[in-house]
Parts: C-alpha cells; structure tokens; sequence
C-alpha cells in the first residue's frame, strides 16, 4: 500500500501488531473511531487484471480511511476471515464457488456487511444461483466502446454524491436481473436502457453493483473511485460508518512544498516538491495495517531523525540507522560524514523507547547492516564496515573494513538490504 509519510523529516512509526480477530458480534460492539476495511477477492487473470487495480483503487480510498485488503483466495470467504472487514469487493471470474464458502458469503451479507460486487463479479460462482440472486444479476454478453452511463435515480443518497463520467469499457449486457434491484445508472444505447448501476438489500445487508470496471481508463478515473467509494459508505452497517465519521474528522492534510535541494533527476517540469512531515499521530492515520491488528507508536522525532534502515536485536531493541548526507552528500575522500547509527530501547516495559545510544557515528551514507559475529555489518558504500563493541558500553569501539570496491556514483542504486539468506550466509 501508498506510504504517506515523506522521505525527509520522516516520522518513525514501529508497529506492535497484536491479533484482535473479532467475531460479527464483537466488531459491532467496536464503537470507536477506526478506519473502514473491505476485502477485495480478485482473480489472478490479465483480462480482468485485478492485480493491477485493486492497488489503484486502495491508494485513492486510502485517505479517505478506507482500508482495502487484497488477496486471491476464495479460501478467505471463511466466516472468522470475513468478519474482520466491513465489506467484501469481488471482481473476479471464478466459476464455481464450494458449498462452505458459498454458505460463509451468503450469511456474511445477510448479517448486515457491505457487498460490493463489480463488473465481472457477475459471472462469478455461476454454479450459485444465490450468488446471482445476491448481486442482482448476471453478466451475459459485451461489446467495447465509450460511453457515459445515466443518473435515473437522482435521490438515492448515492447519486446525490457522484457525478456521471465517459470512459471506455466493455459494455455489459446482464440476464437474470432479479426484482429487488434499485437501478441508478442505465447504459442507453438506442432504445436499449441497460440496468448498469444497482443497490439492494440481502438480509440485513446491502449490496452495490456496477457493471464498470474492465479498463485501467476507467479504473484511474476519479469518478469511478468515487462511485466505489461511495457505494462502500451506502452499503456498509451504521455503526461502522459512524466509526469512519468520527475517524476522518481529522485526518491529516498533506502539504508540499518547494525546496531547493530537492534531487530532480529524471529533470521533471515542474520539479518534484517536499512533502510537508507529519506528526506520528497522523502518520498512523494514513498508515494501513492488517484489519484485527493495532498499530503502537515505539519511536519517533526528535529522538530519531531521516531512519533509512533498521532491525531488532536479541534483546529486543531497535537498531535504526539514521542519515542526513543522504542521498546528496557523499564524501569519498575518507567515508566520514554526518550519519549515525542508534540503539532504541524500552527500559520500563511500557513498549515505547526511553533510552537511546549513539553505536557509531561519522558515517557517510549507510544503507543497510545486519548483525554479525557480535556487531554489525554495514554497507556503505564504497565499502562494507564491521563494527563491534567489546566492552559493553553499546559504543562501538571496533571498525573494520572488510569489502570495498562499491560505486558511490548513484546513491539510490547502492548496496543495501543485507540479510542472510537460506545458507545463512550474508
């Protein structure tokens, strides 16, 4: 998923996950503010590339706490899985659906979630005629062109909220539509109207279907996000949506600026713009985990400042490298500059870092370590340094260097991300 948080002044978020897999009844009885989390099934197909979209689609719902979780799975249509997530997207072709999984859908939506089925959704688990019944239809057959379908339903609280777009798409024919459908979009082609836009109820949950949805024009078209989006908040129960009210009241706007020293190597007109640093409170709004996890705050500025590679030792502190010569200044006449390496450590058991040692410092552009033989190992480009400490004090005292010959030409194409590897060699 995006990251939100800028590259320079970043604001450091180490995240505790602790599961918190909740049961239908107890995520209804979750009444804080929380982010929105809808499971997209998609399918690994290039015709209906969902691998490719449901990124875009995620991204563009991300500040508007929106979680979206991706996965290719029908496995996942298991009750303890699905009602981790306040709706379910399905843009697939599957064929056939298992008679536990089909039972696990059914029920997930008639308990009161969002389904929010798209395009080819609707020739998904065609051995399912509930399936069918549940999305309100079926596709049947398509050609390909431009076109804009109509608002005929200009009340729904829907409509109200989107505005009709032209795009490129297959246009889908649909057979057996079922009674229970409120139309809001027709496709007109002649005298044909084309149901392509429709709510209905199932159970006590609702159901969001539209026939968009083939191409990457219509995925990136901010009209179609928003006609997900707000197919998402129509269909979702109350009580998460008035999570997602209280959640987005203040969500963090995103601010950037110009600044000088900003590399613009691709030469980009107008030149790339700082990004303004957030606080850690709202990096963790924009920041998306797991849906049933929590997110902590361990460290953050000013006790560590531009972190650009860390780990966790065996006593459970965190080793950042933080660099400040990155990426402009290198100095390859003796490799000594501004960076640093610190210890972060949580002394009192609370799970946030209260104590914090300088191990080395002077260096110039590290960009990666992985411990080794009592220390560390370090890439820093030209060369590779073991560092060590041996008395105890968590200050190196022993620098070696042990491979050298690494080009410092570019400082985004430098060795990095050393870890060891099935031999457990380095």
């Amino acid at each position: 998923m995006k990251s939100f948080l800028s590259r320079f002044g970043l604001l450091l978020l180490i995240v505790l996950f602790a599961s918190a897999c909740k049961t239908s009844k107890e995520k209804k009885a979750d009444t804080g503010p929380r982010k929105l989390e809808i499971l997209f099934l998609g399918h690994a197909s290039e015709h209906h590339n969902s691998r490719k979209f449901a990124p875009i689609l995620a991204s563009a719902l991300a500040t508007d706490g929106i979680n979206i979780s991706y996965t290719e799975n029908v496995k996942d249509l298991n009750e303890q899985n699905l009602n981790r997530y306040d709706g379910l997207i399905i843009y697939a072709n599957y064929d056939t659906i298992a008679k536990a999984k089909e039972k696990a859908l059914l029920d997930y939506v008639k308990a009161g979630h969002a389904f929010i089925p798209i395009h080819s959704a609707s020739f998904c688990f065609r051995n399912s005629p509930d399936y069918v019944d549940m999305v309100g239809g079926q596709f049947k057959s398509h050609e390909t062109g431009t076109f804009t379908a109509k608002i005929v339903n200009k009340e729904h609280p829907i409509t109200k909220n989107i505005n009709e777009f032209s795009t490129w798409d297959e246009t889908y024919v649909h057979d057996h539509l079922s009674d229970d459908r409120t139309v809001l979009e027709e496709r007109i082609d002649g005298e044909h109207h084309e149901p392509w836009t429709w709510v209905k109820d199932y159970g006590d949950g609702k159901v969001f279907y539209t026939a968009y949805g083939h191409d990457v024009r219509t995925w990136e078209n901010p009209e179609f996000q928003n006609h997900i989006k707000q197919g998402i908040l129509w269909a979702v129960d109350d009580q998460a949506k008035n999570n997602w009210q209280d959640f987005n009241k203040n969500m963090p706007e995103l601010v950037y600026n110009d600044m000088a020293n900003i590399p613009n190597y691709e030469k980009r007109d107008p030149a790339p713009q700082y990004q303004e640093p957030l606080s850690p409170e709202e990096s963790k709004k924009l920041i998306q985990v797991p849906a049933g996890f929590d997110l902590e705050l361990f460290a953050s500025e000013p006790d560590i400042i531009n972190p650009i590679a860390m780990d966790w030792d065996e006593k459970g502190r965190l080793w950042v490298v933080e660099t400040v010569d990155y990426p402009n200044t290198v100095r390859n006449d003796n490799g000594v500059g501004d960076d640093r390496i610190k210890i972060c450590e949580d002394t009192d058991g609370d799970g946030k870092a209260d104590k914090f040692t300088i191990f080395a410092e002077n260096l110039n552009i590290p960009t990666s370590f992985t411990f080794a033989n009592g220390g560390i190992i370090i890439s820093q480009a030209p060369d590779f340094l073991f560092l060590k400490d041996t008395d105890g004090d968590d200050k190196a005292d022993v620098k070696e260097k042990i491979i050298s010959g690494w080009g410092t030409f570019d400082t985004h194409a430098g060795p990095s991300n050393l870890q060891r590897g099935m031999d457990n060699k380095i």
